[in-house]
Parts: C-alpha cells; sequence; structure tokens
C-alpha cells in the first residue's frame, strides 16, 4: 500500500487522538455550551463531507449511465443508513446526551460511550478508506486532493470526538492517562476500517460509486441520529447550529478548493 495512502488513513486517527489529549489541558467537565458547539462542528463537517467528497464523485462517477447515473448514488446511501441502522440496533451503545443519565456502574457508562464512539467511527473510517481506493483505481471524480481533504476533513471533526471520549471520564473519577488511552483508543476502529474499505474495494472497482455512496449513507445516519438531536437538545441550542454551519463551510471550502 502507497505510504501516502497510509498516511492519508492515520489522520483522521491523529485528530482523535489530539482530541483525547485535550484532557491534559481542560477542567474535567465540558460545559453544556462547549459540547454542542463541539458536536455541531462535527455534525456539519461530516454533512459537507458526504456531499462534495462522497455522494458528488459517486454520481461523476457513473456519468456512463446517462440519465440513471443518480442509481448507484441512491443504492449505495439507502445501503450505508440501513447499515448503520442495524448496528446501532445490535450494539449496546449509548447517545451522547445519554451520558449524564442513570447507569448501573462506572464500567458500564464507560463501555457505552467508548461503543457509542467507536460507531461513529466506522463509516468515517470506511469514507476514507473508499475515497483512497477510488483514487488508486483512478476512478473519475476522486482525486488525490480529494481523498486528502476528506481526511483532514474528518479529522477536524474527530478532535472534538476524542475530547468527548476523555473528558466525561475524566468527570467519573478516571485518571487522566487512562482517559486520554479510552479516547485514543476509540478512533483505533478508523484506520482498520479504512484498510479493509481498500482491500475491499480494490477487487471490486466497478462498484466503487456504490461504496462512496455507502459511506456517505452511513455518516449521514450518524448525524441524523446522533449529532444533530444533541446539538439541539436543551440550552445553548444556537451554539450548535452556528458551529454547524462553521463546520459546513469550512469542510466546503477545504473540498472545493483541495478537491
Amino acid at each position: 500500500m502507497d505510504i501516502q495512502v497510509i498516511q492519508g488513513i492515520l489522520i483522521p486517527f491523529l485528530g482523535t487522538s489530539l482530541g483525547a489529549a485535550m484532557v491534559f489541558f481542560m477542567r474535567d467537565r465540558i460545559s453544556a455550551g462547549l459540547q454542542k458547539i463541539l458536536t455541531g462542528f462535527a455534525a456539519g463537517v461530516m454533512v459537507a463531507a458526504s456531499f462534495w467528497s462522497l455522494l458528488l464523485p459517486a454520481i461523476e462517477s457513473s456519468e456512463n449511465l446517462g440519465e440513471f447515473a443518480f442509481l448507484p448514488a441512491a443504492i449505495g446511501f439507502a445501503v450505508g443508513v440501513g447499515f448503520l441502522l442495524v448496528l446501532d440496533e445490535i450494539t449496546p451503545h449509548m447517545h451522547f446526551n445519554n451520558y449524564e443519565e442513570g447507569m448501573e456502574s462506572k464500567l458500564k457508562r464507560t463501555t457505552k460511550l467508548i461503543l457509542a464512539v467507536t460507531l461513529h467511527n466506522i463509516p468515517e473510517g470506511m469514507a476514507v478508506g473508499v475515497v483512497y481506493a477510488g483514487w488508486m483505481a483512478g476512478s473519475s471524480g476522486v482525486s488525490k486532493a480529494a481523498a486528502l481533504t476528506l481526511a483532514l476533513g474528518i479529522a477536524i471533526q474527530n478532535f472534538p470526538e476524542g475530547a468527548v471520549v476523555s473528558m466525561p471520564l475524566r468527570a467519573e473519577g478516571m485518571n487522566k492517562w487512562k482517559t486520554f488511552i479510552y479516547g485514543v483508543l476509540s478512533g483505533v476502529v478508523e484506520p482498520i476500517a479504512s484498510i479493509l474499505t481498500i482491500l475491499a474495494a480494490s477487487m471490486v472497482v466497478p462498484v466503487l460509486p456504490y461504496f462512496l455512496a455507502f459511506a456517505a449513507g452511513a455518516m449521514m445516519y450518524v448525524v441524523v441520529e446522533e449529532l444533530i438531536p444533541e446539538m439541539s437538545d436543551g440550552e445553548h441550542s444556537n451554539n450548535g447550529t452556528i458551529a454547524f454551519s462553521v463546520g459546513f463551510i469550512l469542510m466546503m471550502i477545504l473540498d472545493v478548493a483541495l478537491g
């Protein structure tokens, strides 16, 4: 595997790790307002990335289908949403906004929080992997710059996710180094998902548009099911909306300017 591809799929993991490291510099608990800002920003980045980095290249790669060029994107998107829906049902995770509610034990609370973030990281890793696979296969609509832009965008939105894992665990009394490690481990699944997706996609290049749209559908499920409800619930919802807009605009600029 090309060294540039390896570096690219590790960039989002670096974002998660840097976010987890915030436990060493910030107060032990994230305020409700700040959490909504971080969540809204992450949601905005993911929505923009889903369209410009995934759905648009999927449609452009299917131009040979003429008026039905939308078909692979539509099918892949629907399957991606369905995949996360099933995964959501069978995995005993928790939503971010339920973290403060009563759980039976700190161990269960810790486990479910990490599983929640890990669930989010699977489609993100797949998204990076499939875009790099498209670039490696010479797929139209997918450039090296576009792949790098997506990796950077996901790394940006992974930064708050890493903090969302480590900071609440610290607030529960866990020592800083242990919470940092848990935050880092929550992001390990991303490069793994990227590599597996690259290996799978490289064997079935003709269905790359479906893979691209699949990743977009999975990411959008996370945004609608988890991030938007969290940023809109209770007070300070305007903070989340503004942060969403900033994240969306930033990712759009990166993708259009560099892609």
